[in-house]
């Protein structure tokens, strides 16, 4: 197996994926959370467990020298799809009444991690691993997710309007903005990007003529967040979504 010091695919610490590494980890959790057939809520805490907690703390947790596991020596790309994996896995456990088996992850990893096999102990290992990394400080109630669910659902109840905001919009915009690098700052209010994403599809999915409801004051109502402040969220999400030109309209 190569170094972790002359793979590209990881920054100078050795530790944190490069960019490009990042955003092919990203898109392996989507895929594989789409292949397994995953609820929504368990695909958007794998991500919100994965890239916003995992990546944050795995630099520390190494320089500590907490573990001395062959899985994080070295850090390689084919480990960190299978700690993908591993948070799928924690999601499911959370989340669904008949959680995802080490059967299947196993089974999927062998047909998409190709420089690597994984037996079933390195799984257990590595889920042990993965909450030592997050200090067993694995919950997801406040997820961005959640919080955009719980919004859509509040105007579909207020408004007509709230029928056309096509939800599945707001799920991909929150993949894009996830695959993006220099958007994983948003993902640090996940109320705030979560009103923001909600508005972002309105004013894409819903027609123009349609754009009678008031929305951004109902945001502010709900959310308690100024409109400036969803205003500036929602530019950098369409700046990111659609064209470096796209605007806020109205």
């Amino acid at each position: 197996m190569a170094s972790l010091a002359a793979s590209s695919s990881f920054d100078s610490s050795g530790s944190v994926p490069s960019a490009d590494a990042r955003l092919r980890l990203v898109e392996f959790l989507i895929h594989s959370a789409q292949h397994l057939e995953v609820a929504p809520t368990v695909k958007y805490s794998a991500l919100s467990l994965f890239v916003d907690r995992f990546f944050i703390s795995l630099r520390s947790f190494m320089e500590a020298g907490n573990t001395r596991s062959w899985l994080f020596h070295p850090v390689t790309e084919s480990n960190l799809q299978l700690f993908a994996l591993i948070s799928l896995w924690i999601s499911s456990k959370m989340h669904d009444s008949h959680p995802l088996s080490v059967r299947c992850l196993k089974s999927l990893a062998n047909n998409i991690i190709k420089d690597q096999h994984f037996a079933t102990r390195d799984f257990l290992e590595a889920e042990v691993l993965f909450m030592q990394v997050l200090n067993f400080e694995i919950g997801t109630t406040n997820i961005a997710f959640l919080n955009l669910e719980e919004l859509w659902m509040q105007i579909k109840r207020v408004a007509i309007v709230g029928d056309l905001i096509n939800f599945e919009a707001c799920m991909e915009i929150m993949d894009l903005l996830y695959e993006k690098e220099e958007t994983s700052f948003l993902h640090k209010s996940p109320s705030s990007l979560a009103a923001s994403i909600l508005v972002a599809s309105y004013l894409i999915t819903v027609p123009k003529q349609k754009w009678e409801f008031p929305l951004l004051p109902w945001v502010k109502f709900v959310t308690s967040y100024r409109e400036e402040e969803i205003i500036k969220i929602v530019r950098d999400i369409l700046k990111h979504v659609l064209d470096p030109s796209s605007d806020l309209q109205g």
